[in-house]
């Protein structure tokens, strides 16, 4: 599994909308899953600081793709929880979504997420999400 083959799955399967936020696959492996998003004025909201719907989205794709880096190929999976924890506004250049499986049964994988500004490296939101396979 190659960040080439995560960014053609994201590329070919997921939602207009969630492509338009330019999210780069930087590194898949079975233990973690790394994407960068630039920080744009499309995504900010009031104050100069990036919404709270884009960084969940984030961290979405991410855990989706830490799932098929995790099981070592892409795969269809169905967001069953979502749950984020928004800890200090998100500014700077880019968004950084590292993302591990923490558990995958036959039928259900949990996951977590950490978002983190650049080039601060403060980390801006926590994840977790449940996937049914």
């Amino acid at each position: 599994m190659t960040p080439a083959d995560a960014q053609t799955f994201l590329d070919d399967n997921f939602a207009p909308w969630v492509r338009a936020l330019d999210i780069c696959v930087s590194e898949v492996t079975p233990e973690k899953t790394a994407l960068r998003m630039p920080i744009t004025d499309a995504l900010n909201r009031t104050g100069g600081i990036i919404s709270g719907q884009a960084l969940t989205a984030l961290a979405d794709t991410a855990m989706v793709l830490a799932c098929g880096g995790h099981a070592g190929e892409m795969m269809p999976v169905g967001t069953v929880t979502l749950d984020t924890q928004f800890l200090r506004p998100g500014t700077g250049d880019a968004i950084r979504a590292e993302a591990e499986v923490t558990r995958a049964g036959r039928s259900m994988i949990f996951t977590r997420c950490t978002l983190i500004a650049e080039p601060s490296e403060k980390p801006v939101a926590l994840a977790t999400a449940t996937f049914a396979r």
